[in-house]
């Protein structure tokens, strides 16, 4: 249920590499004051560092843990090895912050299922060890960076179901081992994996500019056109006007058509008004 952004301070946290672990977070060593509290049957067990004792009834923690769109239960000295961030499954919104990949030891981070927007950080080809990606269903836009096939350890890439456009990043090296899943629910992606040509499509940012334009175009055509046919028809007739004014033999004719007309007219209304008249009469 966590919502609001993603702190960016989360890109200052220190994870330790596995050399720089020390041998003492490994093992529990039993002292003598443990030897004293717990009376638990003890074994040697030799390593790097000499003989070290540990009680062998010592449980294992044991947790939950999700990479490469898998979830399992993980313990022992496997946790030890294992750094990831799972934010999945809220409501987060906003941009995902650049410094999240200052983290070049983590090894899986999903930000998958929230709410977020704005663009993959080209920052993220920082993350060296990553295993896992998953940034699927958000509303993330803009291209892939091409700089994320420097990720050789990268094995689960997941960017579907969001709002990408452009061309999906080279198949070469891992990203050659990625299908189509990966980038589905992205209508404006395009490459050879998802058949379809990207010279063909145009980004939703290009369609609405072109959209809108076209738009704007056809609002001034049409009040062009207004103006054009009302100042023509106002020519027109002070044209006739002129014409009639001056001309007294074609005031006359004009005069003499206009009658013509007007007669025509009439009786032709008439004729028709007595057609029907007989015509009801006699059915």
């Amino acid at each position: 249920m966590f919502y609001g952004f993603i702190p960016s301070c989360l890109g200052n946290l220190t994870l330790k590499t596995k050399d720089q672990k020390t041998l003492t977070s490994y093992f529990v060593e039993a002292s003598d004051v443990v030897e004293d509290i717990l009376p638990y049957q003890k074994e040697t067990r030799w390593r790097g560092d000499g003989l070290q004792e540990y009680p062998d009834t010592y449980m294992e923690e044991w947790v939950q843990f999700t990479t490469k769109s898998r979830s399992y239960s993980y313990g022992g000295l496997i946790l030890e090895n294992m750094t990831g961030i799972d934010l999945s499954c809220n409501k987060l919104t906003g941009q995902i912050p650049p410094e999240l990949g200052n983290l070049s030891q983590i090894h899986s981070l999903n930000l998958s299922y929230n709410n977020l927007t704005g663009v993959i950080p080209s920052s993220f080809s920082n993350l060296k060890q990553i295993e896992s990606l998953d940034l699927s269903y958000n509303s993330l836009s803009g291209e892939i960076p091409n700089q994320l096939v420097e990720l050789n350890s990268l094995e689960v890439f997941n960017v579907a179901h969001n709002n990408l456009s452009g061309s999906i990043p080279e198949p070469k090296a891992q990203f050659g081992t990625f299908i189509e899943s990966s980038y589905e629910g992205n209508p404006f992606l395009c490459g050879a994996i998802l058949h379809k040509s990207c010279s063909r499509i145009n980004s939703p940012s290009t369609i609405s500019t072109i959209s809108d334009d076209k738009g704007e175009d056809g609002l001034f055509d049409t009040y062009d056109f207004c103006v054009s046919f009302f100042i023509s028809y106002v020519v027109v007739l002070l044209t006739i006007f002129a014409v009639l004014y001056k001309n007294p033999y074609w005031r006359r004719s004009w005069f003499s058509f206009v009658g013509k007309c007007i007669t025509t007219c009439r009786f032709s209304i008439g004729g028709s008004c007595l057609a029907y008249y007989i015509f009801k009469r006699c059915v």
